[in-house]
């Protein structure tokens, strides 16, 4: 039976390079990277290194890069940093209903401490308004955090744009980048972001490990406490082998991006389009505005956890929407905020490739695919089709 890994978006494949580039400081290279002697040096010049890398790949500077745990912390970081920070200037934060969880759930508990959150909606798309961000931004807006590229859909937003009204309006920009790095240029100048959050394992990356980029000049708030480490944003003796291996993954991701890209957005379009071919489908997100590798697919009268383990049975890999709520039978936040009913939702499909994938895989998908819809439709109550 064929293997198929069509779950990019939860998490990818470490790249042979990377392993290769992690595996001293896994085993002979041991030294904590606070110590002054000369363990702990080659240790600290392995993570200044991948701090080099990390910045260049996203036009900053070395010392503007956070190690983190992973975008999660990153997120928490950011947002929580900067409404300790800035409360005094006021207690008024914008995001967007389509948002991880990670922001959103960060914002919900801030807004249980008294600050003011509001919710933007996005349209059937899936995207954000930059007028509606700008006519939300009050004297009291101390941040404003809308992601670069939605992980349910694969929506572009239009960060560049938000971020120049932020700017404009003095309000402190962030931004989660964690689908788009290596699939999206991405620079913080040209987005005019002032954090900007990642995590290694969405490109190829080790688990565990991810990084927060602060402007210079952006005011944070520690809100853990221990140590001295990553300028006492992050406290904690540094990971240093998934350091050294997300600086790998960064700088390999950002190496011509462009042919790449390309090749995984043709397996894309044929993916797509074989499985629009089947009745009763609609595309969710933007037709074009969308990261590559992204095919989010409603089936109408299907259970999307019915279609994922028939597909795992013939050894392909999906998912129905965000690894971190796999576990929940509530439908997927981003298809509702699009405006989706929870049947629709329910029924859908969320597929994402890398360069890793074949087009061999896509055919194998497009062959497979129409029958399992067929089978699990003849078998639902509400088929329209159905004698």
């Amino acid at each position: 039976m064929q293997k198929v890994y069509l779950d990019n978006a939860a998490t990818t494949r470490m790249h042979d390079e990377v392993l290769a580039a992690m595996q001293p400081y896994l085993t002979n290279v041991y030294g904590n990277p606070s110590s002054i002697h000369s363990f702990g040096r080659e240790a600290r010049k392995a993570v200044e290194e991948a701090r080099e890398k990390t910045a260049a790949a996203l036009g900053g500077e070395p010392r503007e890069i956070i190690f983190t745990s992973g975008a999660t912390e990153a997120n928490n970081v950011a947002i929580r940093g900067v409404a300790r920070a800035l409360q005094q200037k006021g207690r008024h934060i914008i995001t967007t209903a389509v948002e991880h969880h990670a922001v959103l759930d960060a914002c919900k508990a801030l807004e249980a401490e008294g600050f003011k959150v509001t919710v933007l909606p996005v349209d059937a798309y899936g995207m954000v308004s930059p007028r509606d961000v700008a006519d939300a931004i009050t004297d009291e807006t101390i941040l404003v955090s809308v992601m670069l590229a939605n992980n349910e859909v694969g929506t572009v937003m239009p960060v560049a744009e938000i971020g120049k009204i932020c700017r404009e309006r003095g309000v402190v920009f962030h931004t989660d980048a964690v689908q788009a790095i290596g699939v999206l240029p991405v620079n913080v100048d040209d987005l005019q972001v002032d954090l900007l959050s990642l995590s290694a394992h969405k490109f190829h990356g080790p688990k565990g490990v991810g990084a927060l980029y602060v402007r210079k000049g952006t005011k944070l708030k520690v809100f853990s406490f221990g140590g001295a480490q990553e300028r006492k944003l992050r406290p904690g003796t540094e990971n240093v082998a998934g350091i050294v291996g997300l600086g790998k993954a960064i700088e390999l991701a950002v190496t011509d991006m462009e042919a790449k890209v390309s090749r995984i957005k043709a397996m894309r379009d044929k993916l797509m389009t074989g499985l629009l071919s089947i009745p009763h489908t609609r595309l969710n997100g933007h037709p074009e505005k969308r990261l590559p590798g992204y095919v989010n697919i409603s089936f109408q009268y299907v259970e999307g956890e019915s279609m994922i383990l028939s597909l795992d049975l013939k050894g392909i890999a999906v998912s129905s929407g965000s690894a971190c709520t796999s576990g929940s039978l509530d439908p997927s936040h981003v298809l509702m905020a699009m405006g989706l009913d929870h049947q629709t939702a329910h029924g859908s499909l969320r597929l994402t490739l890398s360069a890793y994938n074949t087009e061999e895989e896509i055919d194998y998908v497009l062959s497979v695919m129409p029958e399992i819809v067929a089978r699990l439709r003849a078998m639902s109550p509400v088929y329209p089709g159905k004698d």
